[in-house]
């Protein structure tokens, strides 16, 4: 069994040097010149509940899987580790309904809001943000701005 979001060979023909797709895609010109993408062609999704501050996911996706996304109102994705674009809950059930998606100040990752039917996480839980770790630098109450 592949490890999840492991590199594997040729999994990202092509990529463009000059911060452009790795893969051909049908991306409006106008978005896709606003993005800032890594050396393989691929944004951060950071996925939440629609309507909520809850946050469900991390994922990838290449201009592709944006257009993908914002056309079909399914929550489209490149997998990292299988070389391939994946349609969350086209296996499992557990499907993402887009109502919105956000480009960050910085044009490097995106924020999707979905409607997320049953757990998002491969795990079966609800969120993949579930392994809390210790905060321990914490000096005190943070004070109110005058």
């Amino acid at each position: 069994m592949p490890v999840p979001d492991a590199p594997s060979p040729g999994a990202l023909p092509g990529s463009d040097p000059s911060g452009g797709p790795a893969r051909p895609s049908h991306l409006d010109p106008a978005i896709a010149a606003r993005l800032r993408r890594t050396s393989d062609g691929l944004l951060a999704a950071v996925v939440r509940q629609y309507g909520s501050t809850e946050v469900l996911m991390l994922a990838w996706m290449d201009d592709e899987a944006l257009h993908r996304t914002l056309t079909t109102g399914r929550a489209t994705y490149w997998s990292r580790s299988r070389g391939e674009y994946w349609v969350k809950g086209a296996t499992s059930g557990h499907h993402q309904y887009v109502r919105a998606v956000a480009l960050d100040c910085d044009g490097d990752a995106l924020l999707v809001d979905v409607d997320q039917v049953g757990p998002a996480c491969h795990t079966g839980r609800r969120t993949c943000f579930h392994n809390n770790l210790p905060v321990t630098g914490v000096s005190g109450e943070r004070q109110a701005r005058s």
